[in-house]
């Protein structure tokens, strides 16, 4: 068997396992003058989200490898890393060291995205790309088979703190019927403004990991926020 079947086989077992959205913490939403305890304050989430901005695709800039490498000495969360840059294929190679469990690049950062996304499983890394609020899901036909995950931004990349955008829940169903159709492992994950406000109703339509920042960088209780969102996987809607 080969090692992309055997990954693939893994990849399986581990989504069938899965009893519970996964949630992703948005280390944007930190407090980077005590980042080590904000990190550890996490340790119950199933990842840790990391943005990478450039200044030029998103109008800020954020943490680099460096940085990374001293999370990583102090967390064994898996990262999620998700590059909003220009030279795309230039961060994936200045991030892969780091063995990242997921890399999200954006459709419309990519100029030759399916190039991107064969260099990303290259390295062992779960490739995602990421769709901006104002793109549509078709526009993954082509390239779904290829994916491991799809990230819709619920809200405009570049800054934490924003409203959820409730056009995404439409744009959720219609992901999620091509990924039922097209590739069935693929998980759906939701970047802004989640929060257990609207968390059973994404876990109904089929997401299957959501990042959350400000929600629970800002809860007295940071456990219990991150509990609040692991809601069982696709459940009902509560009455």
């Amino acid at each position: 068997m080969s090692k992309i079947c055997t990954d693939k086989q893994k990849d399986m077992e581990s989504k069938s396992a899965k009893k519970h959205v996964l949630v992703s913490p948005s280390l944007l939403s930190a407090n980077f003058l005590r980042l080590g305890e904000d990190i550890l304050s996490v340790s119950s989430s199933d990842m840790l989200h990391i943005d990478v901005m450039d200044g030029h695709f998103v109008p800020n800039m954020t943490i680099g490898p460096l940085v990374l490498e001293n999370v990583q000495s102090i967390t064994s969360l898996p990262l999620d890393v998700h590059l909003m840059v220009e030279n795309t294929d230039f961060f994936i190679d200045l991030f892969s060291p780091l063995k990242p469990k997921f890399m999200s690049v954006h459709l419309a950062g990519a100029t030759h995205l399916h190039r991107s996304i064969q260099k990303i499983r290259k390295e062992g890394i779960s490739p995602s790309v990421v769709l901006n609020p104002h793109e549509d899901p078709s526009t993954l036909e082509y390239i779904l088979q290829d994916l491991d995950m799809v990230l819709l931004m619920s809200v405009n990349p570049g800054f934490g703190g924003q409203s959820f955008i409730e056009s995404t829940f439409k744009k959720i169903e219609r992901l999620k019927e091509m990924i039922t159709r097209l590739n069935p492992n693929c998980l759906i994950e939701v970047d802004g403004g989640v929060s257990d406000k609207n968390i059973h109703r994404l876990s109904v339509l089929g997401v299957d990991v959501v990042v959350s920042g400000n929600y629970i960088f800002k809860s007295k209780d940071r456990k219990e926020a991150i509990k609040s969102l692991q809601v069982p996987v696709h459940a009902s809607l509560p009455r």
